[in-house]
């Protein structure tokens, strides 16, 4: 079976970071994974998970030293994102949306903006939700509807958001508005950190999904929110920009999400096709079987190479990181979605209750190709790096 830390260690991870990869590894296997079926049953937020992450750094993974965090980079938090999510990806998803909220003040946001929310989202005192989908506009943000209008020293927020992860435990929402309706939507959209205490901000709905139970999407509803001028990220108009540059590199957390899954499925079939007896002997001993397993561990490391060479050349700001961040997350959703459809039949009818993981597994590995750009949106960005 694939071993993560040693794919990590060919990319640079030192000793002291194998280490805590080890003790994310025997947390997972100790702490989360005797939660994982019933997170999925309950759909309820685990607050117990997210104390377990904070006081282990978890939380501090995406972040800097100087704001609380352990500066360990990328493929660090990669590699930890996929061990969670061998055995529960909606216990990964809270490190993976910690990343993607807070990548817009890391990336585009003042020092004061930094100083204000990063060491609390690093210590996990604070979660953050990315606000840039609506009900008409996910995969097209020159839909947007939600306003944002000019007043005495800040802006007002008026309009709805869609399919937000950790709507209703965040304590913060970046939040993507158009300021300028009379130009191109790339350059009249602005980001702005909207806080969940603020006057005139809801969760009007929680949606009921397929899998990823324990992380809440949910509808964010603003009127007239006030949101002062310090708290805008970037420069107003260039939104676009902000959101783009961010999604270049949070996609990595959902493929290493998505390879997670993979790997754990794999995983759980391959040691049940070991013990299951069938025409008098274990079920990996038939060709049919045999070719399955070798087929999933094949594609999901493959998978695995593909995003920490990703993630190697986010560390590095090379060029052509939005190509390959695409290409991984395309990848690995991808063959997640595929090994867990032959994890389930592995299994055969044991795959198919509730019983067993790997049917939870199959419905997570769903939303890896949907959410954080869906796969055929992927493909529009790789394809227009070759015209």
């Amino acid at each position: 079976m694939s071993n993560t830390s040693e794919s990590a260690s060919q990319y640079g991870l030192t000793r002291e970071q194998l280490d805590f990869l080890e003790v994310i590894r025997q947390m997972s296997v100790e702490k989360v994974a005797p939660r994982a079926a019933e997170i999925d049953e309950s759909g309820e937020f685990p607050e117990d998970i997210r104390e377990l992450f904070a006081g282990h750094d978890l939380f501090g993974l995406p972040f800097e030293e100087r704001y609380g965090g352990t500066g360990t980079g990328e493929l660090m938090l990669c590699a930890a994102i996929e061990e969670v999510s061998k055995f529960c990806a909606s216990s990964a998803l809270m490190i993976a949306a910690q990343d993607l909220s807070s990548l817009p003040i890391r990336l585009f946001g003042s020092d004061d903006l930094k100083d204000r929310w990063l060491p609390k989202m690093a210590s996990g005192e604070i979660l953050g939700a990315f606000a840039l989908s609506e009900p008409d506009a996910g995969s097209d943000p020159g839909a947007m509807r939600t306003r944002a209008t000019k007043t005495d020293g800040g802006w007002l927020l008026n309009g709805a958001k869609n399919w937000i992860t950790n709507s209703g435990v965040a304590g913060m929402y970046v939040t993507f508005a158009v300021t300028d309706p009379d130009v191109k939507f790339s350059r009249g959209i602005t980001a702005f950190v909207v806080k969940a205490d603020a006057e005139g901000f809801r969760i009007d709905t929680l949606e009921h999904k397929m899998g990823m139970k324990g992380s809440p999407t949910g509808q964010p509803v603003y009127e007239d929110v006030f949101v002062p001028d310090e708290d805008v990220i970037g420069e107003p108009g260039k939104g676009f920009a902000v959101a783009m540059g961010t999604l270049d590199r949070s996609r990595l957390g959902i493929a290493a999400q998505a390879v997670g899954i993979a790997q754990g499925a794999t995983d759980f079939a391959a040691d049940y096709a070991r013990d299951r007896i069938a025409f008098g002997k274990p079920i990996n001993q038939l060709q049919g079987i045999q070719f399955k397993l070798a087929d999933m561990e094949t594609k999901t490391a493959a998978a695995r190479e593909l995003l920490y060479r990703a993630a190697s050349m986010s560390e590095g700001d090379e060029p052509g990181l939005g190509k390959y961040s695409a290409m991984a997350k395309l990848f690995a959703s991808d063959t997640a979605m595929e090994v867990t459809v032959e994890a389930v039949q592995v299994l055969g009818g044991y795959g198919y209750v509730k019983e067993y993981p790997v049917e939870r597994m199959m419905r997570d590995a769903k939303l890896t190709q949907i959410y954080e750009g869906t796969n055929e949106i992927q493909r529009v960005v790789i394809a227009r790096t070759l015209q």
